[in-house]
C-alpha cells in the first residue's frame, strides 16, 4: 500500500466492528486543520512521526515541534520488530524503512541551526505576552515601538530594545506630551522582564539573520518536502517564549504567502506541540489572534495542527476551525477530567457502533478515535482506529546522526554566525556620545571664557599696580633732580636782626615826618 495525493494520507486500520476500512486524511482537505489528543504515553508523538513523513512523502513541507526528543529518529530509516511488522501486515502496509528529508532547528542553536528574528518583527503584542506584562506595561511596550518607528530606530535584538526603554524614560516629558504618560515604573518592570527573558536563554532568539520562510518550505529533488524539526526540549522551560515564537511563526506565514484557496495539497503543514502553552492565561488580544490566523491561514495553502492532551485545552472558537481529529486515549478520574472527556466525545460525529466516551477511555496505547473530512468537507463518522508503524525511527536520533543530519543541511552555514549591524543600540549610543562631546565642548567654552574674563581682570589689576608704581617712580625721580629750597624757618639771631630794623626804620620814619611837618608851619 502506498500514499497518493488522490487517496490521501494513510493513518491507520479502522477495527472491524467499525467497517475495517483504512483511515486516511485527504490531502485537498488537509489545510482545514486538525487536533491530535490525547493522555502522556498513548501515542500521539507517534501519529505526529507518521503524519509528517507522509506530508513529507506527498511533497508537503513540515514544521513540527520535538518537545521530548523522541521525533528527531524521523531522521533515521526505521528497524520494525516483529509486533510493528505483524501490525503492517494486519493492515495489508508493506513497511519501507526510511527516512525523512530532515533540517533540525533550535532557537539557541545547540541541537540545529539557530532559528532568529527581530524584536520588530515580532512586534509588541507577541513580546508582551513572552514578557508577561500587564495591560499599563503593555501599553509602554507599545510606546516604545512607536517612538522607534518614528525616529528611525531599528529593533534588532534585546540591546536594542534596552537601550530604546533607557531612551524613552529620559525623554518621558517630551514624549508623554506626544503619546501619552511613560511611567518610570513601567519602564522599570519591562527592563526586569527584559533580564529575566536573557537569563532564561531568550536573548538568542533575537537578532540577525532573520529566519527566511523559503527556507522552511523546500522541496527536494525527488519530489519530498523537507521535515522542519524544532528541538524544544529545552525551550520548554521558557513555555512564553515557546508558545509566542509559534504563533509569530504563523503569524509570519499568514503575512507573507499569497492566497491560494483550496490547493490539492496544502504548501506547509504546521505542528503546534503542547498547544495548551498557547492559551494558558493569554489574553483576551491574544486568543482573538489565534483564532485570526487559524481561520484565515487556511486560504493560503497551510495546515495547522495542534498536539495536546485534551481538546478542552484549546478555546471553542479555534476548536470549532479544526476539522480533522485523531483522539488517542484520555483517563477521567477527577471532575475536570470527566469534564475533559465529554468535551472530547462531544466533538465527533458519533459512531452507532459504539459509545464515544466510553472508547476514549478503552483506547490502547497505539489506537485512536479518528474522525477526517470528506470529499465534501464534512467530517466523517468517528472510527476507532489502530495507528501505521512509521517508516522512520521509533525513538530519538543520536548525537551523531543528528550532527551527519546537520553537516548535510541545505541551510548550513546560512544562519549558524549571528549578525550584528548599525541598529538603535549604536545610534543612540553615537547620539549620546555626540550630546557628551557637545556639553563637555561647551563647557570647556565657559571654562575659557571664565578663565579669559580672570586673566583680563587680573591684567587690568596688574596694569593699575604697574602704572601706580610708574607714577611713583616719577615723582621720586622729579625730587632727586630738583634744586635744594631755602629754609623758611628764622633763625634767633634773624628774628632779632630783623625786630632792630623794623625798629630803627620805624624811628627815622617818624623823624623823618616831624621835621617835614614842622618846617611847613614855619612858612
Amino acid at each position: 500500500m502506498t500514499d497518493t495525493a488522490a487517496a490521501g494520507l494513510f493513518l491507520g486500520q479502522s477495527f472491524k466492528d467499525d467497517g475495517d476500512r483504512p483511515e486516511r486524511l485527504l490531502f485537498h482537505r488537509a489545510n482545514r486543520h486538525g487536533v491530535v489528543a490525547g493522555a502522556t504515553g498513548t501515542g500521539k508523538t507517534v501519529t505526529l512521526q507518521i503524519m509528517a513523513q507522509g506530508f513529507s512523502d506527498a511533497g508537503v513541507p513540515v514544521f513540527c515541534a520535538d518537545v521530548k526528543g523522541d521525533l528527531s529518529g524521523i531522521c533515521v530509516p526505521g528497524s520494525p520488530n516483529e509486533k510493528l511488522l505483524a501490525r503492517a501486515e494486519g493492515m495489508g502496509l508493506t513497511l519501507q524503512p526510511k527516512a525523512a528529508p530532515v533540517v533540525f532547528w533550535d532557537l539557541y542553536g545547540l541541537k540545529g541551526h539557530p532559528i532568529r528574528t527581530t524584536v520588530s518583527e515580532i512586534g509588541p503584542l507577541l513580546l508582551a505576552r513572552m514578557l508577561n506584562l500587564n495591560d499599563v506595561q503593555e501599553g509602554v511596550l507599545s510606546v516604545v515601538f512607536h517612538v522607534a518607528d518614528k525616529e528611525g530606530l531599528l529593533l534588532l535584538d534585546i540591546d536594542d530594545l534596552r537601550a530604546m526603554l533607557a531612551h524613552v524614560g529620559e525623554n518621558a516629558e517630551r514624549i508623554g506630551r506626544e503619546v501619552g504618560n511613560v511611567a518610570p515604573a513601567s519602564i522599570a518592570a519591562i527592563q526586569r522582564s527584559l533580564l529575566q527573558l536573557e537569563q532564561q536563554g531568550g536573548k538568542a532568539f533575537f537578532g540577525e539573520p532573520a529566519l527566511k520562510l523559503e527556507d522552511m518550505m523546500r522541496t527536494g529533488l525527488d519530489g519530498r518536502g523537507q521535515v522542519n524539526v524544532l528541538d524544544a526540549t529545552r525551550l520548554m522551560a521558557s513555555p512564553r517564549l515557546y508558545a509566542a515564537f509559534l504563533l509569530w511563526l504563523l503569524s509570519e506565514l499568514f503575512e507573507q504567502l499569497p492566497e491560494v484557496g483550496d490547493p490539492d495539497k496544502p504548501r506547509l503543514v504546521f505542528f503546534f506541540d503542547e498547544a495548551h502553552l498557547l492559551f494558558t492565561d493569554a489574553p483576551d488580544a491574544l486568543r482573538e489572534k489565534v483564532e485570526q490566523v487559524v481561520r484565515l491561514i487556511r486560504s493560503k495553502g497551510v495546515g495547522v495542527y495542534f498536539v495536546t492532551q485534551n481538546p478542552a485545552d484549546i478555546p471553542d472558537s479555534v476548536l470549532a476551525q479544526l476539522g480533522n481529529r485523531i483522539q488517542h486515549a484520555l483517563r477521567a478520574y477527577t471532575p475536570s477530567e470527566q469534564r475533559g472527556l465529554k468535551a472530547a466525545s462531544d466533538s465527533f460525529r458519533a459512531n452507532p457502533a459504539f459509545d464515544t466516551a466510553e472508547a476514549i477511555q478503552g483506547l490502547g496505547v497505539g489506537e485512536a478515535l479518528v474522525s477526517t473530512l470528506d470529499e465534501k468537507g464534512a467530517p466523517n463518522v468517528v472510527a476507532r482506529t489502530a495507528i501505521r508503524p512509521p517508516d522512520s525511527r521509533l525513538g530519538p536520533a543520536t548525537d551523531a546522526e543528528r550532527a551527519a543530519v546537520m553537516a548535510a543541511s541545505p541551510v548550513r552555514g546560512l544562519y549558524d554566525t549571528p549578525v550584528d549591524r548599525e541598529s538603535a543600540e549604536e545610534i543612540l549610543l553615537a547620539r549620546r556620545g555626540q550630546a557628551d562631546q557637545a556639553s563637555a565642548e561647551a563647557k570647556l567654552a565657559e571654562a575659557r571664557a571664565r578663565a579669559d574674563a580672570v586673566s583680563a581682570k587680573d591684567a587690568e589689576k596688574a596694569a593699575a599696580a604697574r602704572a601706580k608704581e610708574q607714577a611713583r617712580l616719577e615723582r621720586e625721580y622729579t625730587r632727586a633732580r630738583a634744586p635744594a629750597r631755602r629754609s623758611t624757618r628764622e633763625t634767633p639771631i634773624e628774628a632779632a636782626t630783623k625786630s632792630v630794623l623794623r625798629t630803627a626804620g620805624s624811628t627815622i620814619t617818624r623823624e623823618l615826618l616831624r621835621g617835614l611837618l614842622g618846617g611847613l608851619r614855619r612858612r
